[in-house]
């Protein structure tokens, strides 16, 4: 059997290639909650999720000159203010990013000089098995819908990441980017917190740009993803807020 890539990504334990062969007998059964997830303030996001996500979790950039798209889910590495700590969601209409929609499952080279990939999937996941219930993946050999539907969602969400590597060019190429920073004063507080460590938009350098280069970015469906970035940034506050009422008390410091 072919063996997965060594570099994983967040969340994932280990990956493992699905075949018909090794997983015949295997059906997915819907998950009790995501408890991978109470510690995890920073989900990686792409652009296609902008106008959605951005009136519930506040997007910013991670830092590096391969920056990424992250939701935040809290203010403070190991906070997050929308799952409990079994793992569930503390508000049901909270919007949940498709990186998390898509575990337990993967696309993935094989081989770094694949060209093609491969569906794989977390064999650590208790969502997917040799179970006595739930809807089996395969059929006499071949995919059913229910997985016809999941490597679905995973191509759509690998063209949605190219679409966001192409967005995070174009921001570098525009020089739109510089180091964050957000102030934040609670009443009855000595001293205001401050979070730093990612990067967004420079309003002042955004502003200069020439009415062409604003044209172009309208057409191109760059300049409105620019403004639901800029709009999320306040609810910061509000994710703040939740950090206080939670008793997370946060340091001031933010880790994106």
């Amino acid at each position: 059997m072919a063996s997965a890539p060594q570099s994983l990504p967040l969340f994932y334990n280990s990956l493992e290639p699905l075949s018909s062969e090794q997983h015949g007998n295997f059906r997915i059964r819907p998950s009790n909650g995501a408890p991978f997830l109470a510690n995890q303030h920073a989900i990686p996001l792409t652009v296609d999720e902008f106008p959605m996500a951005q009136r519930n979790l506040p997007i910013v950039f991670s830092q590096g000159d391969d920056g990424v798209p992250l939701a935040l889910m809290g203010l403070n590495e190991g906070v997050n203010v929308f799952i409990d700590e079994k793992g569930q969601l503390r508000e049901p209409f909270t919007y949940v990013p498709a990186y998390i929609r898509r575990y337990p499952y993967l696309l993935a080279r094989l081989r770094p000089e694949a060209e093609e990939l491969t569906l794989c999937f977390d064999p650590s996941s208790d969502t997917i098995g040799a179970f006595d219930e739930g809807e089996p993946l395969f059929a006499d050999g071949a995919p059913t819908d229910v997985t016809k539907n999941i490597l679905e969602f995973n191509q759509q969400f690998e063209e949605a990441g190219a679409r966001t590597a192409a967005f995070m060019n174009e921001l570098r190429e525009l020089d739109l980017l510089m180091d964050g920073e957000v102030t934040i004063q609670p009443d009855g507080a000595d001293k205001p917190f401050v979070y730093s460590g990612f990067r967004m938009v420079n309003e002042e350098k955004l502003n200069e740009l020439r009415g062409d280069q604003l044209r172009k970015m309208t057409q191109s469906g760059l300049l409105p993803l620019i403004y639901a970035h800029m709009f999320s940034l306040s609810v910061m506050r509000e994710i703040f807020t939740r950090q206080m009422q939670l008793g997370l008390m946060p340091a001031p410091q933010l880790v994106a």
